[in-house]
């Protein structure tokens, strides 16, 4: 063992309590939650604000990864080298792509995949034909060939997969939390004319690009069977299935990722599908144990 990467392992840390992770990528996702923070305390690491503190009655480590997989992945793992995370919960918002979904909706996916770990591929003869050495994992939108990612875990060290589960004891719980009192109507009185539901199973994906496409939203949903789309969920889940660490993720549907009749609706219902979300995941805390 390495007793000098030990000690200064333990000399980053920057609090000895187990916590929740409780993680949102867009600033307006986490208002709602951070302002519920009891005890709140900031520590700032390489530009990122983290809070510890109490929320739902749980000890919790709240951020914001930032937008994108590679944010979410590095700022993930950031915190997981910095605090003793038992769990991480995200909670934030999303592009609806099961037509059967609409904006505000919380969904809670089973597992996530990340549909842009692809091929493009080269068109010829009027089709596009991967590489005959790259195995792909689905069927493909044109040129794009979604493919498996490599992880090393210590699980066994590389494996490649195209899915990483939410946990299941934690998915257990969100089924359980029953009927809640989602919003309709955001800050500016812009109302829906349905009552926002949750949703628990399922697909999501994740991916580098902000879908506002109803072409590609509907390849999503008819090949990967998804219910959500975003840029962040799938790449914490890996960095949760690389260290070990029990993950959920609660997106509310800030918009129909192209799906929609008019145009994208993110910017009307941002807000109140971060609130739903944050809603959801402080109901969600009440009702599970965590593992430690």
């Amino acid at each position: 063992m390495c007793w000098r990467c030990w000690e200064r392992r333990a000399a980053d840390r920057l609090d000895p309590e187990p916590r929740v992770a409780v993680i949102s990528a867009y600033e307006p996702e986490w208002v709602a939650l951070k302002a519920a923070v009891g005890d709140a305390r900031s520590h700032h690491v390489n530009g990122v604000e983290i809070v510890t503190g109490t929320l739902a009655g749980r000890k919790v480590v709240l951020f914001l990864i930032g937008i994108s997989m590679v944010n979410a992945a590095m700022t993930s793992q950031l915190v997981l080298d910095r605090f003793d995370v038992s769990a991480i919960v995200v909670s934030g918002i999303a592009g609806g792509v099961d037509p059967a979904l609409r904006v505000a909706d919380v969904v809670v996916a089973g597992r996530w995949g990340q549909y842009l770990e692809a091929v493009f591929a080269r068109e010829a003869d009027g089709r596009f034909q991967p590489p005959p050495w790259i195995k792909t994992s689905y069927p493909n939108h044109g040129m794009i060939f979604p493919m498996d990612v490599g992880v090393r875990s210590a699980r066994g060290g590389a494996e490649k997969r195209f899915w990483f589960e939410a946990d299941a004891g934690m998915l257990a719980a969100a089924g359980k939390i029953g009927a809640v009192d989602l919003k309709r109507c955001a800050a500016d009185d812009a109302c829906l004319s349905h009552a926002p539901r949750l949703v628990v199973g399922g697909n999501g994906v994740s991916g580098q690009a902000f879908v506002d496409n109803a072409a590609f939203r509907q390849y999503v949903s008819a090949t990967l069977q998804a219910q959500v789309l975003d840029m962040e969920s799938a790449a914490v889940a890996m960095v949760a299935y690389a260290n070990g660490v029990p993950f959920i993720a609660f997106r509310s549907l800030s918009d129909l990722a192209g799906g929609g009749e008019g145009a994208n609706e993110l910017r009307t219902f941002f807000r109140l599908a971060s609130d739903n979300s944050a809603a959801v995941v402080q109901r969600f805390l009440t009702l599970w144990t965590p593992p430690r």
